[in-house]
């Protein structure tokens, strides 16, 4: 089942790496407490992920902080240290907060799991974006198909803040 508007995000652990090294969060502390835009995608470092969908985070993070979200986070079916090079490269620091989700398991749990095996990346995440206010969905915004980067881009989000 897919977690829609007004459903409270599942339970998950999920990781990060930091200055001190791979460290776990869950769910929970993530976003208790605060107004979080979650964007997820299939994938760091390729083309539609790496060109169209994190840049437009990084480059209008005040301005969606400026709307009252606390913190912009990305996730994606990778390991840690994928996501802290990726986050590196794309210069996230400070304004998108990069989570592990590496077996897949917060996908699973959402209901948001894409299938690209036949490409040859396995089980990953489909591409969304969302509004989660103390744990509850208040948004979702998922992308009909993985290269698409419609209703899960950052204008679209600004505009829906």
């Amino acid at each position: 089942m897919t977690i829609n508007v007004g459903d409270k995000i599942p339970s998950v652990t999920l990781k990060q790496l930091t200055p001190e090294g791979v460290k776990e969060f869950t769910t929970d502390e993530i976003f208790r407490g605060k107004k979080v835009v979650l964007i997820a995608v299939p994938g760091a470092f390729t083309p539609a992920c790496s060109q169209r969908h994190l840049p437009g985070y990084v480059d209008k993070a005040a301005e969606i902080k400026a709307k009252g979200v606390d913190e912009i986070a990305c996730v994606a079916v990778n390991d840690a240290f994928v996501m802290g090079a990726w986050g590196k490269e794309q210069k996230t620091e400070g304004k998108v907060r990069m989570l592990a989700d590496g077996s897949g398991d917060f996908a699973r749990a959402l209901g948001l799991e894409l299938d690209l095996t036949k490409g040859g990346l396995g089980m990953r995440s489909k591409r969304y974006a969302m509004l989660v206010d103390n744990g509850v969905v208040k948004s979702l915004h998922v992308e009909a198909q993985p290269g698409q980067v419609e209703v899960s881009s950052a204008d679209s989000v600004l505009r829906a803040l």
